[in-house]
């Protein structure tokens, strides 16, 4: 997307960033540097503000949050991962006033009354029930937890039910005025508004906020022994996720973890796990890789669901692509076509402008830039095939497994 990106940051501290764009669509929101990292000892918190940030606030009831972007058309939404969190909205163009107003009332005044957390609590009771009974999802969380272990960074961004009993309205409020703060958050838009008058909009609503951040560093990760575990959960298939730690979002390898990723197991039907356990041999249905990067450490991981008579040959075929690629690499031909399919890849889904704003805003919540996707194109075709051996190397060397069967 060819749209210049404007950067400006409040008194208070509060990062902003805004892109114009004629369409019919705009977009506004607010990214946090806050997730299930950083709760402490309530797991689900962050997860669970996320969803009751909605449900009240000095000025409105829960309905009429709900009614304020809906009403005209648009969309409230939300996410959180174990290091963000995002809050925005999408809708017609000509409201950007609208929802800014209203994401300046919700991260100021959530009163987060007591029995709308009552009624939100059984919602994400069952949000969590429905990931068990996935055991496709389970796994991920119980691998995460296993290779993190001790570190918040491990547990269900979601949280148990354990936890989530001890979550009241002031431990909600104290853990939405000191994470969601000015130094803490970025607002992000993409627009047809002048950057002007999304400057002014923004000092306006959120110039007033001075409460500055108050929480714990977060804990370093410590390695963990490498494991493979078994666990019987009585299901159809095997699911299994092979993988490792790895180096975090700062670090410069990380281009050459991305282009591995999407050359092992990314999107793509030709990805070489793709082609080697279900293509040419059909001994899975779903084999797929992901390279997730936190803000001092990463994780690769490699997932595959099969009938258990093929569990043990899909495990060795993965460990024979990777040694593959730690000893041999790929040819010069190879790879030049790897990095083609990967830019290619970027560009389209550039083209999503919801994506694009989304990424805008974290994107200077973790960097304080825009990187744009012809820079991560022109890092990623920089990458030698010495670099992408380097880091099959210590994947192929330090995996982990986890298998539900």
């Amino acid at each position: 997307m060819d749209t210049n990106c404007i950067l400006h940051t409040l008194a208070n501290g509060l990062r902003i960033v805004y892109a114009r764009r004629e369409g019919n669509v705009a977009f506004c929101g607010l990214a946090v540097n806050a997730g299930s990292r950083d709760e402490a000892e309530l797991h689900g918190l962050a997860h669970f503000v996320e969803h009751t940030i909605f449900k009240g606030t000095r000025r409105r009831k829960a309905w009429h949050i709900l009614n304020r972007m809906e009403l005209v058309g648009g969309e409230l939404n939300a996410y959180t991962t174990k290091e963000e969190t995002l809050v925005y909205s999408v809708f017609p163009s000509g409201n950007m006033q609208r929802a800014m107003e209203l994401l300046s009332d919700l991260v100021e005044n959530s009163m987060f009354p007591e029995h709308e957390l009552e009624k939100e609590r059984e919602v994400v009771l069952e949000e969590i029930h429905s990931y068990r009974d996935s055991p496709s999802e389970a796994v991920y969380d119980d691998f995460e937890d296993l290779i993190f272990a001790g570190n918040p960074l491990g547990h269900n961004i979601l949280g148990c039910e354990a936890t989530l009993e001890r979550i009241g309205t002031e431990e909600c409020r104290a853990y939405l005025k000191n994470q969601y703060v000015p130094e803490n958050m970025v607002l992000f838009g993409v627009g047809s508004v002048t950057p002007e008058r999304f400057m002014r909009m923004a000092d306006r609503y959120f110039s007033q906020m001075h409460h500055s951040l108050l929480r714990q560093p977060r804990v370093p990760v410590v390695p963990q022994p490498c494991f493979d575990e078994l666990r019987r959960i009585d299901s159809h298939q095997a699911h299994c996720v092979v993988g490792c730690p790895t180096f975090g979002m700062h670090d410069d390898r990380k281009y050459a973890l991305l282009l591995l990723n999407n050359i092992l197991g990314g999107p793509g039907m030709n990805s070489l796990l793709n082609v080697a356990i279900r293509e040419r041999r059909g001994y899975a249905y779903t084999v797929e890789s992901s390279a997730t990067l936190f803000s001092d450490c990463g994780l690769f991981t490699i997932y595959f669901g099969s009938d258990e008579s093929h569990a043990s040959k899909c495990r060795k075929l993965i460990a024979a692509e990777l040694d593959r690629l730690a000893t041999k690499g790929l040819s010069p031909r190879a790879l030049e076509a790897a990095k083609k399919q990967y830019a290619g890849q970027l560009l389209v889904s550039s083209e999503s402008v919801e994506s694009y704003a989304l990424s805008m805003g974290k994107s200077v919540l973790n960097f304080g830039h825009v990187n744009t996707v012809n820079e991560i194109t022109e890092r990623i075709k920089a990458v030698t095939a010495d670099e992408l051996r380097t880091v099959a190397e210590l994947i192929s060397g330090n995996c982990s497994t986890l298998t539900f069967l």
